[in-house]
């Protein structure tokens, strides 16, 4: 199984490319988290381009399209999703009929520096990509204090947070095997 790992973040140095990395360590073998790190060369969405889009945009629709299951990790800027991340999820919802997140099982977990770990743009970001026809689990994980949230290995500090990445990934893979199935 294939999980395509997004992060809101474009910074090299990023605590939600760190808990995708953390979710990476947690699937079993028969999974493999795919770091998706072309979201800086999306450029904004215009429905002029949409007939002929650009091939950073292509090649994100195809790496949505080749993913059993997407896991979005996303900080907070200004109490919502970033940009960026908004502006890839319009790219690829569009056209609506043949869209790659068109019933694409999706999570979304988040990591801040603030104590409530991005909630408001997980809650953001699940009604956006909802809106764009994705499968959203109804989980989040916020993860605050992110500089002092992970151990020097990469993996979280706090047990009950492992346990609900855990969970969620669980989740996220009998969703898409439940799409494979059908």
């Amino acid at each position: 199984m294939r999980v395509l790992g997004i992060s809101g973040s474009l910074r090299g140095g990023s605590h939600n490319l760190r808990l995708l990395r953390a979710a990476a360590a947690l699937l079993p073998p028969e999974a493999e988290l795919v770091e998706f790190s072309e979201l800086k060369a999306i450029p904004a969405f215009d429905e002029d381009d949409e007939s002929a889009p650009a091939l950073s945009v292509m090649r994100w629709r195809e790496s949505v399209r080749n993913a059993d299951a997407l896991l979005f990790a996303t900080p907070e800027y200004n109490s919502s999703i970033p940009g960026a991340l908004k502006n890839a999820i319009d790219w690829a919802s569009r056209p609506a009929a043949t869209a790659a997140l068109r019933n694409k099982p999706v999570a979304v977990i988040g990591a801040s520096t603030g104590m409530f770990g991005a909630v408001w743009a997980q809650a953001e970001l699940r009604k956006t990509l909802a809106a764009a026809g994705a499968r959203v689990l109804d989980r989040e994980l916020p993860v605050g204090d992110a500089a002092n949230a992970f151990n020097p290995d990469g993996t979280l500090v706090e047990h009950d947070q492992v346990l609900a990445l855990g969970e969620i990934l669980a989740e996220l893979r009998a969703e898409a095997a439940a799409r494979v199935a059908a």
